[in-house]
């Protein structure tokens, strides 16, 4: 059995090959059977273990429009994105991009975002929506959560260290001895990790 995603994975980690490796295979006695798995199912199997980002980062910049007591309007909404999204690295920043919250961005979304939201529509609803303007956005995902309850950072190689770091779109520029590393990653840690926001979107 032949399974193919009908979006095309674009800039896919190395587990999405994994991932779609397991599946590439023909069963002995069958026919090749080809399923096009729509973008949302598809990549739904292939993040289970990981959050989707888009949900994560607009959980986070709605719960703090709450706290600054935002009015809410699409121009209000709009501006405090652009500067939100201006402290991003990494796959956040990516998304920013596709939303065209960037200065570079290609193109300009940013009011499928500002006009929901003015409207306190659930966050999961307008990522639904994003991702049908640009499929990219349903491919972006967290990593795995790290947890440092669990693991020694100490007894990690500075090689794995700058690893973590640069998953993160982070550089320890002024990082000398191991434990300069060690401290960043935990002073950073926090940034990268999906919130659980107890408001209703």
């Amino acid at each position: 059995m032949l399974i193919t995603p009908l979006c095309p994975l674009r800039d896919h980690q190395p587990q999405s090959s994994n991932f779609l490796h397991l599946f590439q295979e023909e069963v002995v006695g069958l026919d090749v059977e080809v399923i096009l798995l729509s973008c949302e199912h598809f990549l739904a199997l292939l993040l289970l273990p990981s959050k989707h980002l888009c949900k994560g980062f607009l959980d986070r910049f709605y719960n703090s429009l709450k706290e600054k007591h935002s009015d809410f309007t699409m121009a209000t909404i709009e501006k405090e994105l652009v500067n939100s999204c201006m402290d991003t690295k990494g796959k956040e920043h990516r998304l920013c991009y596709y939303i065209g919250a960037t200065s570079d961005a290609a193109t300009k979304i940013i009011s499928e975002v500002s006009r929901p939201m003015s409207a306190h529509v659930p966050v999961s609803k307008i990522c639904e929506k994003l991702k049908k303007n640009d499929i990219q956005i349903c491919e972006l995902k967290y990593e795995r959560k790290l947890d440092l309850n669990s693991v020694d950072l100490s007894k990690m190689r500075v090689a794995e260290l700058r690893k973590i770091l640069d998953s993160w779109g982070e550089v320890c520029r002024a990082c000398i001895e191991k434990t300069d590393f060690v401290n960043l990653i935990k002073e950073v840690a926090p940034k990268y990790t999906p919130t659980n926001p107890k408001s209703d979107l």
